[in-house]
């Protein structure tokens, strides 16, 4: 915390900001919010730079907006890492169906592997693991190339059987929102049929769909031993997207034994 304070007195004086001025400008931008926490005063300055103490979320803003430095940068300073924030949730055993609101701004490094063995055989089943020479931190701006603009992801509860086995409890599905319409027919076995995520009154939910007048029938899997549910539609459900890619864990079935 004293190593982030000094890294702002530093800032502070790379711009030949006495701390007055500093603090006359954190008052325009409260006068400007109409909030006083936005406000850093002298003795809040000192404290900050030279005792380690911790600035507010609006202070802080203050100070990277007068020092032209980036907040998420800052946060860093102070120990926070927001592109942590996906993996962190994890921590978070949630047992209902649901959206998760993290945004791809591409910032941020992903570790991928960088080098594979050249005589790696993409048509055959392969143990990656063994095939990767070289691993490397990636920033996420090159994966903008992937063209995700019209996909979400969400995940799927741990204690979701709607569609098991096929989608298991603990799953993380990629959503398609341009695939919303609902297709009654033209498959032919059960991978082949389009699964969608929809909105309902009472939350998330992943499964098969079919219209039936102004009624959309939500179907599970068989094997799940779950029951159809039933919705006004469009009033009562929205379609989000089709469901195009999975991951996800083979040994739920395992834990459902266990736990029944």
């Amino acid at each position: 915390m004293e190593d982030a304070g000094q890294r702002l007195r530093r800032a502070r004086e790379r711009l030949n900001l006495r701390v007055r001025d500093v603090e006359q400008a954190s008052l325009r931008i409260a006068e400007r919010y109409q909030n006083d926490e936005f406000a850093v005063l002298i003795n809040r300055i000192s404290e900050i730079e030279n005792r380690g103490l911790v600035p507010t979320l609006f202070k802080l803003y203050s100070l990277c907006a007068i020092y032209r430095v980036d907040f998420r940068e800052a946060l860093e300073w102070y120990g926070i890492n927001l592109s942590s924030l996906p993996s962190d949730a994890t921590f978070a055993d949630v047992s209902r169906t649901h959206m998760i609101g993290f945004r791809n701004d591409g910032v941020g490094e992903v570790t991928l592997p960088v080098a594979m063995d050249p005589g790696i055989d993409m048509r055959k089943t392969t143990y990656l693991s063994r095939m990767i020479q070289r691993w490397g931190r990636i920033p996420l701006m090159f994966l903008e190339a992937l063209d995700l603009k019209n996909h979400r992801y969400a995940f799927i509860g741990t204690e979701d059987w709607f569609m098991f086995p096929l989608v298991q409890p603990g799953s993380l599905v990629l959503i398609d929102e341009a695939r919303r319409k609902v297709a009654n027919g033209g498959w032919t076995n059960e991978f082949d049929r389009p699964i969608y995520f929809v909105e309902h009154r009472g939350g998330y939910a992943c499964g098969w769909c079919s219209l039936d007048g102004a009624r959309l029938i939500l179907q599970p899997h068989p094997a799940s031993s779950c029951v159809p549910e039933h919705y006004g539609f469009p009033e009562e459900v929205d379609v989000i997207g089709q469901v195009v890619g999975l991951a996800m864990r083979l040994d739920q079935g395992r834990r459902r034994r266990t736990r029944s």
